[in-house]
């Protein structure tokens, strides 16, 4: 019996879902097609609950793992909320609460936000990973190891 290890490549299926059952993202589809996640464990690849939880199982199990907000993408920050006049944004911009729009940070690299509010003059951008402050659950069944 072969079981994960780090240094090992391995292909999973998964299905990430939050505390509500609200689905964020799979492996497959709804139609059950899709690729296998393949990543090498200790890679830093992944979430590092992810990658933890993955070491010790072998070929063809499945488990459920729990990560905590604080180990999967980080508690929400308020500081990461800014608001700004929509006249500086690009005229013609499409604008929809839930949206991303690109922007630049201090440093000079590139940030996705996602909008919160939309209001006459203003708009409220969040700079947070979208699942940052969230505790997530992971179906997960491991495919194969190399």
């Amino acid at each position: 019996m072969v079981l994960a290890k780090n240094g090992d490549k391995v292909r999973v299926h998964y299905i990430g879902k939050l505390e509500d059952g609200s689905q964020f993202d799979a492996s497959r589809d709804d139609f059950g097609f899709g690729e296998p996640l393949e990543f090498t464990i200790g890679n830093e690849q992944m979430l590092p609950g992810f990658e933890q939880a993955v070491i010790g199982m072998q070929e063809g199990e499945s488990k459920t793992i729990h990560i905590k907000s604080v180990d999967g993408y980080g508690e929400h920050h308020p500081e990461g909320l800014i608001e700004i006049e929509r006249d500086q944004l690009p005229s013609g911009m499409p604008l929809e609460v839930g949206g991303m729009v690109q922007g630049n940070s201090p440093t000079g690299g590139q940030v996705a936000f996602t909008v919160i509010e939309i209001t006459q003059s203003k708009v409220t951008l969040d700079s947070n990973h979208p699942l940052a402050g969230k505790d997530l659950i992971f179906e997960v069944h491991l495919v194969d190891i190399e």
